[in-house]
């Protein structure tokens, strides 16, 4: 794993799942965790997209991939899932106490 925001094989299996299917046009030169690695690389440094390290896809695919995702609710979608899994565990972890 190069990067502190890149996905483990675990996280990885958690969100594969809740992208969408890949239409049927020609191979991708990219895998959607590598985008993903790139997306939240950015999001966890801050930096500019063009800024991107060199060994991540290049930032025209995932800053377009990124405005994809976010305008078709996957962002949103991924977000909102892993949260429920969270809030279940927690549940799960309290063993009926209350807060």
């Amino acid at each position: 794993m190069p990067y502190s925001s890149s996905l483990s094989d675990k996280e990885w299996e958690l969100i594969k799942p809740l992208l969408p299917k890949k239409q049927k046009t020609r191979p991708p030169r990219w895998t959607k965790r590598q985008i993903l690695d790139g997306i939240f690389y950015q999001l966890k440094n801050g930096c500019n997209w063009c800024d991107l390290p060199k060994d991540l896809p290049p930032y025209l695919t995932v800053f377009w991939d990124y405005k994809q995702w976010r305008v078709d609710g996957v962002l949103k979608g991924i977000m909102s899932a892993l949260h429920s899994q969270v809030r279940q565990q927690a549940k799960k972890n309290r063993s009926g106490q209350d807060c």
